[in-house]
């Protein structure tokens, strides 16, 4: 079992910036690949960012590659997005993931919420215009 909070959120002004951390409980942190998604309302879950089990690869939706960065510091068990340049249409429910997968690359699945088992509770983010 692994337990995964999240913290982070909040309210900015677009064009701000603000860091997510997901912290993890529980099992081998370091056997999972890690995701973030985001849900806004009336909208399904979407992927956001995915990060191997070692940090070494990544992905990155389209939507906010070259603005926000997924990192990893598995000394503390936790998962960071760092968004910056946000936009109004980035806010939504954010949700870290935990997929088990031992491996230095990220498997083919990374975008697809049923691919993770375990879910965090979530943290608002709001980006006023």
């Amino acid at each position: 079992q692994v337990q995964l909070v999240e913290s982070g959120g909040g309210l900015v002004q677009a064009g701000g910036s603000l860091r997510l951390s997901c912290a993890a409980s529980g099992r081998t942190f370091s056997s999972y690949a890690m995701g973030w998604f985001r849900q806004a309302p009336g909208k399904e879950r979407e992927f956001v960012a995915a990060i191997s089990w070692s940090g070494g690869s990544t992905y990155y939706a389209d939507s906010v590659k070259g603005r926000f960065t997924i990192s990893r510091d598995n000394a503390k068990n936790t998962v960071y997005l760092q968004m910056n340049s946000l936009k109004p249409e980035d806010t939504a429910v954010y949700y870290c993931a935990a997929d088990f997968f031992p491996s230095s690359s990220l498997g083919v699945g990374v975008i697809f919420a049923y691919e993770y088992d375990y879910w965090g509770q979530g943290t608002q983010v709001t980006v006023s215009s």
